[in-house]
């Protein structure tokens, strides 16, 4: 009411929340958290089939496995926090259809690394009261293998590509990145099954796109 009457927009009151810099920090701590977890995820668990359950007995393994479940509802709050800045400085200025497949691929991205982290972490549950079976192990294993890699960096790479799109019809970050982009979505739809490290790049391009927007200030963003 005040700000009615004094005629000013009372949404400009949370701008600073708005700027290219809450952007580029949401997307830097989603990056370094997802990194973590996944490269203490690979370590820790073995990708060959036949030891899948030796880390369960391991306690050091599993404390990693546990830190890198922990980190990841952390790193998907920033992720979302990080789609809803940049779609607030880029939604108004691009189409509906991109707009919705960009906001929709990332939240799918962001369920599926829950679910997955849920049934691992169910998994860590079950076998700090008894001994899983290997039955049990090989379809906990298989599943989060599916979510994480089958379907989740699938989403990444749909999200990586509508951001390339938009942030080339925008011109708010760097040529290279919109390169970078369409090789990192590349590499997710069909180099995740040649390796699981490749998931790896979809949080480093998002690294280097924050740190972009980071480094380009609000002078090339509201350009």
């Amino acid at each position: 009411m005040i700000e009615a009457m004094m005629g000013q927009d009372p949404l400009r009151a949370a701008s600073p929340l708005r700027t290219p810099r809450a952007a580029a920090v949401a997307g830097i701590i989603f990056s370094v958290l997802l990194i973590t977890a996944l490269v203490l995820l690979r370590v820790s668990v073995p990708s060959h089939p036949d030891v899948a359950g030796a880390w369960l007995t391991d306690p050091q393994r599993r404390a990693s496995v546990a830190i890198a479940l922990n980190l990841v509802p952390f790193a998907g709050i920033a992720f979302l926090w990080f789609i809803g800045v940049l779609r607030d400085r880029i939604g108004q200025r691009e189409d509906r259809f991109f707009a919705t497949v960009f906001l929709g691929s990332g939240l799918l991205f962001v369920a599926m690394i829950f679910m997955a982290a849920v049934v691992a972490g169910a998994l860590i549950a079950v076998a700090s009261s008894t001994q899983p079976t290997t039955d049990t192990l090989t379809l906990s294993r298989n599943i989060t293998n599916s979510l994480l890699d089958g379907y989740s960096m699938r989403m990444a790479a749909v999200f990586t590509l509508t951001t390339v799109t938009i942030t080339r019809r925008t011109g708010i970050v760097a040529r290279w990145l919109t390169i970078a982009g369409v090789a990192c979505a590349l590499a997710l739809m069909i180099g995740i099954g040649i390796s699981p490290w490749v998931e790896l790049v979809f949080p480093a391009w998002i690294l280097a796109l924050s740190l972009d927007i980071l480094a380009a200030g609000p002078q090339r963003n509201t350009s």
